[in-house]
């Protein structure tokens, strides 16, 4: 069998199952077996398989089935054009967080606190493109803080990167010129309407408060101004339709102003605040 016939039968496989896009992730998949760049694919498809990566893809290709996201099969994720690893412990790193990225970036700052930090992507990515700042991101998940350090280590930013487990801003000290966070927004009611690729494999605790999807925005405004210097900002990524709740709640916990700003999609993506001092 040549590769081009292999992968001509597991894109059939997986529409068949209802996979969305199955030719993109038959061909990322495929790419993965053979350990090259999916833009050297087309060069090898008209070759015979040899038997091993016959057997690598096909096992790849079981697991999709599964609705296993393509990430945890290759493990790892592109963000903000940095390959970050992933796996069953952190939620996959979004196209759309990139418009929190952007907005991080628009102002410069020295030390970021990032909570609920999962991958580590929001604050790697930060630290990254910012040389000589620093931060220290927060996660409940003990698990999910060893893939961030993992990422960190990968990225050559473990010295100025730190990580902690903790419950939002309950753990850390000192004071930040930039706090950013992309909590756990969906409601307990719409988690049955997630894609597989979500709700099942994906942590829980990363996708819902497990009540109305604003709970984790209160405990994160809960006395957050105390670890902001004088200027500093709040940037929180959102939920669809949540743009007006969370700023109230933001303006409520003594912020001035906010600033809410949409995704390349035109969907309200990010609220973004100064003290008092220091409106927009």
């Amino acid at each position: 069998m040549t590769g081009a016939e292999a992968l001509v039968i597991a894109t059939r496989a997986l529409a068949a199952a209802g996979i969305p896009d199955p030719g993109r992730d038959a061909r990322r998949l495929f790419s993965h077996a053979l350990g090259i760049e999916p833009g050297r694919l087309m060069l090898i498809l008209p070759d015979p398989l040899d038997p091993a990566t016959q057997t690598a893809f096909d096992a790849l290709i079981a697991r999709r089935l599964t609705r296993e996201p393509v990430s945890h099969l290759t493990g790892t994720r592109a963000f903000y054009g940095r390959d970050f690893i992933v796996n069953e412990a952190v939620l996959d790193p979004r196209p759309e967080t990139e418009t929190l990225i952007e907005a991080a970036l628009s102002l410069p700052f020295k030390r970021v606190l990032d909570l609920g930090t999962g991958s580590g992507c929001i604050l790697l990515t930060l630290l990254a493109e910012t040389p000589g700042a620093t931060g220290l991101g927060i996660d409940i998940s003990a698990a999910a803080c060893a893939v961030a350090a993992q990422n960190a280590r990968a990225l050559g930013l473990q010295h100025r990167a730190q990580f902690q487990l903790g419950n939002w801003h309950s753990g850390p000290v000192g004071e930040y010129d930039l706090i950013v966070a992309n909590p756990p927004y969906i409601a307990l009611a719409e988690m049955a309407g997630l894609a597989p690729e979500v709700r099942i494999w994906e942590p829980r605790v990363a996708l819902t408060d497990e009540g109305d999807g604003l709970g984790a925005y209160r405990a994160i405004l809960k006395g957050i101004t105390r670890h902001l210097t004088d200027g500093a900002r709040l940037i929180l990524e959102i939920g669809p339709g949540q743009a007006t709740e969370v700023s109230v709640l933001v303006l409520t916990a003594g912020f001035a102003a906010v600033d809410v700003i949409q995704d390349l999609d035109g969907r309200d993506r990010i609220v973004m605040a100064k003290q008092p001092e220091f409106p927009f």
